[in-house]
Order: structure tokens, then sequence, then C-alpha cells
């Protein structure tokens, strides 16, 4: 767990574009969001691989954001309850059903179904967010932490130890 979060921080601090790192949290919040063992998710998964991305803060971000489904399941749950229970998509629905690969997606499930439709809705937003507020970290907050006591003391223990091993 050090070492990932020293990945994140080294990224961070990086001279690496901050859309690569942005783009790792709001691909994360796909997976994260959603439960594992979806097709989507090893879609998901492949762009990660394919595309220039930060590796380590897709990793993070997912395990963030698997921690923070199970507070929204329950708003998952309803919004797929809704849309699944939708008069107009109700026939949609059951003709995707007849086929063995959108049965193999998930997608009658309503956990899969709102979550997915959570994660979409927020990944725009997540994207935009987080790029702006690396650049901010970089330009303003990087400095002052470098300033402070605690950074200092930080930099002679253990963690820093690994930071600078992975820096290399």
């Amino acid at each position: 767990m050090i070492a990932m979060l020293a990945k994140l921080l080294k990224a961070l601090n990086s001279d690496s574009a901050p859309g690569q790192i942005a783009l790792a949290f709001a691909l994360a919040l796909i997976t994260g969001l959603t439960p594992l063992l979806s097709l989507h998710n090893v879609l998901i998964i492949l762009i990660a691989c394919l595309v220039r991305i930060n590796f380590g803060a897709f990793m993070l971000a997912t395990l963030f954001f698997s921690g923070l489904a199970y507070l929204l399941d329950p708003i998952a749950i309803m919004m797929g309850e809704y849309l699944l229970h939708y008069p107009s998509a109700q026939g949609l629905f059951g003709e995707l059903y007849q086929s063995d690969f959108w049965r193999a997606t998930k997608f009658n499930n309503t956990l899969v179904l709102g979550s997915l439709v959570i994660a979409l809705i927020a990944f725009i937003p997540l994207l935009i967010v987080s790029r702006i507020l690396i650049i901010s970290y970089r330009h303003k907050l990087m400095v002052w932490v470098e300033k402070l006591k605690i950074t200092k003391a930080l930099k002679a223990s253990k963690f820093y130890k690994v930071y600078q091993a992975l820096a290399e």
C-alpha cells in the first residue's frame, strides 16, 4: 500500500501530463463503482492497458472507488430498478436479454446497470475536475508542502525512501 501511494505521489509530482492521471481516475471510477466481475470492466481494463495512463493511479483510485461503491449501492440499485422498470425501456431490455452477449453484460441486474449509469454520468465531470485539481496541486500546493516541517520530517522516513527508490 505504501508503494502504491508513493507511486501516486510520484505521478502527481512528476512531469507526466495531468490528463493521463485524470483519465486514470476517471476510468477507475467505472471499474470501482461497478461490480468487478462485469464484462464492461474487462473493456475498461483493456482500455487502461492500451491508453497511456498512470496505472498506479488507476489501481489506487479503483480501490478508493470500490470503497465508495458500498455507500452508493442503494442509490445505484434504485437507479437500476427505475431504468429496468421504465415502461418505454422494458421492450428494449427484454430484447437485449434474448441475446447471449447482452445477457453476459448483466445489464438486467439493477446494481450493474445503476452503478454503470452513475459512473458514466460522473465520468466527464471527474475527468475535468481531477485534471484541474492536479494542475492546481502542482502550481500551488506542491510548493507550499515542500516548505512544511512535516515534509522535511517525512523525507527522513521509510516512506520517503520508498518514494525516492520509485522516483529513480
